[in-house]
């Protein structure tokens, strides 16, 4: 792979204040060569230990992430020094919606839902303190059930689901898949 360090580095930076394991990382990246990738790790470690630049790459739990270093607080504490709620993305917000909406709900119902994988989001959201993971489906794999938290409630200021918006009814097109020589 020609820039296996800049996808990895790319990878890292994409997975936020979670990072990614060695495992994971080799996952993405489709490569068995654990040697190589553990090597452009170490060499990303090196670029981003120098002086000039403002995060550097560690390891902590065998998760690798970037950091910011220390010098960069004072100015970081300026800048965010007033706490604003942080918004959730649009993906968020639709996994959230369809687990509040339908709960208790697998991680595979969800994905049937939105057409993509919800994992990472899944994740995101717990670590949020939004959902939860409280039960198991009783069937083959026994998956994971997902229920919203008061957590959820007290951000959206409901004191129970009853008071969720009703969703809007879908009208079915019948002429939708009709064709023109019909």
């Amino acid at each position: 792979m020609t820039n296996q360090k800049a996808i990895i580095e790319g990878l890292l930076f994409l997975s936020g204040e979670d990072g990614l394991t060695l495992f994971q990382i080799q996952s993405a990246l489709e490569q068995s060569d654990v040697d190589a990738i553990f090597a452009d790790l170490e060499a990303l470690k090196e670029e981003y230990s120098h002086a000039d630049k403002g995060f550097e790459l560690v390891e902590y739990a065998n998760r690798y992430k970037f950091v910011t270093k220390e010098f960069v607080y004072p100015y970081g504490e300026k800048l965010f020094s007033e706490e604003k709620p942080v918004a959730l993305s649009q993906p968020a917000l639709e996994t959230l919606a369809i687990v509040a909406y339908r709960q208790p709900i697998t991680r595979v119902e969800i994905e049937e839902i939105r057409g993509v994988s919800c994992e990472v989001m899944l994740k995101k959201l717990q670590a949020r303190g939004l959902i939860e993971a409280k039960d198991r489906l009783d069937t083959v794999g026994k998956p994971l059930l997902y229920t919203v938290t008061d957590t959820f409630l007290d951000a959206f200021q409901l004191e129970t689901l009853q008071e969720l918006p009703e969703l809007p009814v879908q009208k079915h097109d019948d002429d939708l898949f009709e064709t023109e020589d019909e």
